[in-house]
């Protein structure tokens, strides 16, 4: 068996691990997100000595995605401190001279779920994650979406709820979808953290009001054939049948397909790889870079 190395490098943890071409997880392990110094030393001990044929790295964002610019394989203009510029892949070349893919955490999640989960089989697929921080990926005719860099769905403009009055917690535009519906916009709206909130509390209602607005547009510009919605958040269960059911009301019938009417249930699903969603998905990006 071929042995692919695959980061998850997120905002808050870096999840390393070891797996094969079948995107069977063999070896994990996570470290905390601190300075670029302490976590990469961390990541490089965890691969030394393993063997690693192929390395694939999802990586929060913004990231340079695009080979041959100047600046690829770094994370670009992101806030989180310290990380800003910062050459990940370059770092990580300088220890291991193997084959290497890198994409955003949720450009590699949708590729992970379109070879070994809820979208095997097919060429259209949408990730969205909505936790610290609000990103989706998306495979088109079997590629992942790439142009000038990567999406940035998590920073759409969507309506206001009627009842909210919080301001937003993006630092770049203050109430655009990540701003109103991520992890942290929850905990400063309501005081408390999310997972705190009672299953029937007011606050699901409004998170499936901004969610259904983005999976509209979404619906509307890619037509996936299936959306996949993991992070934090979305292990508050209450809120799959909120989000179609509120997307079924804004497309009003617009668009006539089972997928939409009489099967959203099996359209709007949780990732079938599970908490190793992230983690496959940079496998998935060593499988491919090694063809």
């Amino acid at each position: 068996m071929t042995v692919l190395g695959a980061i998850e490098a997120g905002g808050t943890k870096f999840v390393c691990g070891i797996g094969n071409e079948r995107g069977e997880v063999l070896e994990r392990v996570s470290f905390p997100t601190i300075t670029p110094a302490e976590t990469m030393k961390n990541v490089i001990s965890f691969f030394e000595g393993k063997g690693i044929e192929a390395l694939g790295v999802g990586s929060f964002g913004p990231i340079d995605p695009i080979e041959g610019s100047d600046t690829y394989g770094y994370i670009t203009t992101t806030p989180k401190p310290h990380w800003g510029n910062y050459n990940l892949i370059g770092k990580l070349k300088e220890h291991f001279d193997v084959p290497t893919g890198f994409d955003t955490d949720v450009n590699g999640a949708a590729l992970g779920e379109s070879i070994w989960g809820a979208a095997k089989g097919l060429d259209n697929c949408l990730y969205i994650t909505i936790g610290t921080g609000i990103g989706a990926g998306a495979l088109v005719g079997g590629k992942l979406v790439h142009g000038l860099s990567h999406p940035e769905m998590g920073h759409i403009l969507v309506r206001r709820h009627p009842e909210d009055t919080y301001e937003g917690t993006c630092p770049y535009h203050g109430d655009c979808l990540e701003g109103l519906a991520a992890g942290p916009a929850l905990e400063k709206r309501w005081k408390v953290k999310g997972h705190e909130l009672s299953v029937n509390h007011p606050a699901w209602e409004m998170e499936a009001y901004y969610l259904a607005q983005a999976l509209m547009s979404y619906v509307l510009i890619l037509s996936p054939q299936k959306i996949i919605m993991g992070g934090g958040v979305m292990k508050q269960q209450q809120l799959f049948p909120l989000i179609r059911s509120k997307l079924q009301e804004l497309l009003n019938g617009y668009v006539q397909h089972p997928s939409l009417t009489t099967d959203i249930d099996q359209y709007i699903v949780a990732p079938g790889l599970g908490d190793n969603a992230g983690l496959c998905g940079a496998l998935a990006l060593a499988k491919e870079k090694l063809k």
